[in-house]
């Protein structure tokens, strides 16, 4: 699909839908006495009124998710006009304009539009160049689907069955252009770079679900790693892939515990982002200098990814329902992986790496049990006490792996860790934990401009005390009470003194539900969060 902004009219010939998002009007307010500003007259004009007498006998007064089809007149120069409510201009943030693009590619490809126009609102509170963003991320967003494995009929498929069509859901029309309108610009090349990055953070944050939503039989720990390689090529990262002889050498005793009960056996995946240019080198070593920061090399930032393809929970075995949706506890690292696509897509002027530790978690006859010890990369010992805890126990040697290796300025980790997190925070928040407090906000504060939300919890002395084990260094589980805050405070036990920051993703990592621009299935949270970081990135105080 094809996003792009565009100065002038908006009710252009060959328009097959024109959106107008609305605030919503005060609870007292008339209707009829709605100004309508320039644009939208003159559109209203051109669709024979319409605008105006559905406006006028309060059918549709703005609010928030709220939306209104009309239909002009075959002579019209487009074919439909959708009413989209912002809500309250008080409470409108870029999220809205996002939600509100999502809600339009979602009615327009139902309806088989192809060519779609949003008028974006000039909204005080929110730059235009932020608006435009959210917006192109928000169409990109809602275009997503997962039916590979669907056998439809396809209004593109040339090879149709009739005779299979009355048991097949009929496709849907993907819509192929959907232009961002404005009547003037100050600064179009500004607005148009800005579409350009929220298409590109978007287009990744697709490819984060993808991975995501792919079942575990079609991906196994070493298809990830095939997958992580093969978007590596295509934008240019470097890659390695670590399998089991070198796992072995490197003593991650960690992740092939877990792994070794699967016939799948587990990788470590190292994805890298060098800028490739002097003048990236140049810009990185300025920008740093004009902020007060030291110059020469650029900065190292690790992202870790948990990627345990499909958690069974080994011995310590889940029950069957709900099981199905264990194929997302990958997500972590397909938002790693979506993330460095992303990076390398907008040459960012920062070393960054990204770590993947795939491992698939099975009740095999060679599987790891409760009560085992294992002894870790970084020499740490843990007794498993639940082999559902798998996740910990991989990340546990793949945050040693890149402290050791990378001696990064700052870690941050995501993870489907700890069900704990679900219900502590519901599917509304990501769990946001850390040993630096200036890296805790910076991530805190990326996710609340990008609209990926999370939320601060606690890390005590008390959760790391209740990690300790009688008989190792850690145990792998702590128990029910604070389930999210002890799992962090295990795996802080990877990280040294190293600045760190881990994302529990639990409850935010796929949904049940769909919404203006979220599909059932993967959400490829994580995305949206680690580039706002890195865009706007600067050092932790202290470091």
């Amino acid at each position: 699909m094809q996003v792009s902004v565009k100065v002038g009219e908006i009710g252009r010939k060959g328009v097959d839908l024109v959106a107008i998002p609305l605030l919503e009007l005060e609870p007292k307010a008339d209707p009829k006495k709605r100004r309508l500003g320039r644009r939208i007259t003159a559109l209203d004009r051109s669709v024979g009124g319409l605008i105006s007498a559905a406006l006028g006998c309060g059918d549709f007064r703005g609010r928030a998710g709220e939306t209104l089809t009309l239909y002009p007149a075959p002579e019209s120069a487009c074919k439909r006009v959708l009413l989209v409510g912002l809500g309250r201009e008080s409470k409108l943030t870029s999220e809205g304009l996002r939600r509100a693009a999502g809600s339009t590619l979602n009615l327009a490809r139902a309806k088989s539009a192809r060519r779609v126009a949003m008028l974006v609102p000039s909204v005080r509170r929110i730059p235009v160049a932020e608006g435009a963003r959210a917006a192109a991320e928000g169409a990109v967003l809602a275009s997503y689907r997962f039916d590979t494995y669907r056998t439809h009929t396809s209004n593109n498929n040339k090879n149709n069955n009739s005779n299979n069509s009355s048991n097949n859901k009929q496709a849907e029309t993907p819509v192929r252009s959907f232009d961002l309108c404005y009547e003037k610009l100050r600064d179009a090349r500004t607005v148009r770079a800005a579409c350009a990055v929220g298409v590109v953070v978007a287009e990744s944050q697709n490819v984060a679900r993808t991975l995501s939503d792919q079942p575990g039989n079609a991906l196994p720990p070493a298809a990830l790693a095939r997958e992580a390689v093969k978007v590596a090529k295509a934008v240019g990262l470097r890659s390695q892939v670590l399998e089991v002889p070198e796992l072995k050498r490197r003593k991650m005793g960690g992740i092939l515990a877990v792994g070794q009960g699967s016939a799948n056996p587990p990788r470590l995946v190292i994805l890298e982002h060098r800028p490739a240019t002097r003048a990236a080198k140049t810009r990185a070593a300025k920008t740093r200098a004009a902020k007060g920061g030291r110059g020469g090399a650029q900065p190292t930032i690790c992202i870790v990814g948990k990627g345990i393809t499909f958690d069974s929970g080994g011995i310590s075995l889940k029950p069957s329902p709900g099981m199905q949706d264990m194929k997302h506890d990958m997500s972590g690292a397909a938002a790693v992986v979506g993330a460095m696509r992303a990076i390398a897509l907008l040459k960012l002027p920062l070393h960054v790496v990204g770590v993947v530790a795939a491992a698939e978690n099975m009740p095999g006859g060679t599987a790891y049990r409760p009560g085992d010890i294992i002894t870790t990369m970084s020499g740490k010992t843990i007794e498993i006490t639940n082999t559902d805890a798998e996740g910990r126990v991989v990340l546990a040697d793949a945050l040693h792996y890149a402290d050791l290796r990378f001696e990064p300025q700052a870690m941050i980790d995501l993870a489907t860790l700890t069900g704990a997190c679900l219900v502590a925070l519901g599917p509304w928040a990501t769990g946001l934990l850390g040993n630096h407090d200036g890296l805790i906000e910076a991530v805190g504060e990326a996710g609340t401009r990008c609209g990926e939300r999370s939320w601060q919890l606690p890390l005590l002395d008390e959760h790391k005390e209740a990690m300790k084990s009688s008989v190792a260094d850690l145990k792998n589980a702590g128990g029910r009470h604070a389930g999210t805050s002890t799992a962090a405070s295990f795996l802080s036990a990877f990280v040294g003194e190293r600045p760190w920051v881990h994302l529990d993703i639990a409850g935010t990592g796929w949904s049940d539900k769909a919404g203006p621009y979220q599909q059932r299935g993967a959400t490829g949270v994580g995305v949206r969060t680690l580039i706002e970081l890195l865009r706007n990135w600067e050092p932790p105080k202290g470091v």
